[in-house]
């Protein structure tokens, strides 16, 4: 079997030949790997020359469409390629593929379409829904046609999920028993700051001073806000208090075209701070982080029982979800989580 992609050190490489073993064996395999692992960028690559594919295609499943277009991107990257080529995307917007792709990175509802509309599978041999515990709707119903469409005899795609908090022995236990292989995550040491806001103030003016504290050393600056207008307001006014030779401030959320999306993920010559929501989580990687300041917030739909409607809410993000975000700045090197809320809390 040749090896397509440059050695790496990250740790999921020593998880290789047992998800291999797994699918090759038993169909099905459940990876938990913690961020930092490679699981997205180095797992469908290793698996693009299994003899089961028999020449068949991989289908990748991102939660979001901001995702698989930077997730189809750095798997391209690593074989030296321009997304289209081996590796492509599909998402209800816009697509790059051709005839030579085999590993298609899609998002929920367009994997749902695949297999109401080819419940066969025709040419796939494999599907992996990546960062699984974002449980969505879509998603899970597109999980139930696989089952579904294996049980019955209609296809016989081998199946992966991956995730880095799911309960693996549980979900291994809906899917017949299927092997779990787990894979420590590589970060670096990251140092927890305690910054909280001022009673009754702003949002925004905290985040100046908490980013303001962050440049004073290497790298770039992660920023996890709440939503949109958040970022916006931020936006404007680190704009103003970094000054026209300050770093660039760039915007990330999934309302933005994808050039602007794209432009934030890339590192560049001069320092940034990007300012996201919690799409930046898991789902994706920002290159060039070593320190993140997370306003503790996320924004979330929930259902009004007096009015039997869903309305977005900003709440408190979980503390698994403040360790995912701290992990972020753990990649590169040593860094720095300043949390604006404090310790006790």
């Amino acid at each position: 079997m040749t090896e397509r992609v440059p050695l790496t050190d990250l740790p999921i490489e020593d998880c290789v030949d047992d998800v291999r073993a797994a699918l090759a064996e038993r169909g099905r395999c459940v990876v938990t790997a913690e961020p930092g692992a490679g699981k997205t960028t180095i797992l469908p690559l290793r698996l693009l020359d299994e003899p089961w594919l028999d020449g068949r295609t991989i289908v990748l499943l991102e939660p979001r469409r901001m995702a698989a277009r930077a997730a189809a991107r750095r798997l391209a990257r690593l074989l030296g390629e321009d997304a289209g080529e081996t590796v492509g995307w599909i998402t209800r917007d816009d697509r790059a593929v051709g005839p030579a792709t085999r590993l298609v990175v899609v998002t929920e509802g367009v994997l749902t379409a695949r297999l109401v509309d080819d419940p066969a599978l025709t040419d796939v041999g494999l599907v992996i829904f990546d960062e699984f515990h974002e449980r969505s709707v879509p998603g899970d119903v597109g999980l139930a046609l696989m089952l579904a469409g294996a049980q019955t005899g209609e296809h016989d795609a081998r199946l992966l999920l991956m995730s880095a908090t799911i309960d693996a022995d549980a979900i291994a236990a809906h899917l017949d028993g299927a092997p779990v292989v787990s894979s420590p995550g590589r970060t670096y040491p990251i140092e927890l700051v305690w910054r909280p806001k001022k009673r009754r103030e702003p949002l925004a003016p905290a985040v100046v001073r908490a980013v303001r504290e962050a440049l004073r050393g290497p790298g770039d600056v992660l920023v996890f806000l709440p939503g949109v207008g958040e970022i916006r307001t931020v936006e404007r006014e680190l704009t103003a208090a970094l000054g026209p030779d300050g770093p660039a401030v760039l915007p990330l959320h999934g309302s933005l075209p994808s050039a602007e999306q794209d432009a934030a993920l890339v590192a560049r010559a001069e320092r940034r701070v990007v300012l996201a929501t919690n799409i930046a989580e898991t789902s994706l990687t920002v290159d060039g982080i070593t320190a993140v300041v997370d306003s503790g917030l996320e924004r979330t739909a929930r259902l009004d029982p007096r009015t039997g409607m869903s309305g977005l809410h900003t709440i408190n993000c979980s503390r698994a979800s403040a360790d995912q975000r701290a992990g972020r700045a753990g990649r590169l090197g040593p860094g720095v989580a300043i949390r604006l809320w404090s310790k006790a809390e």
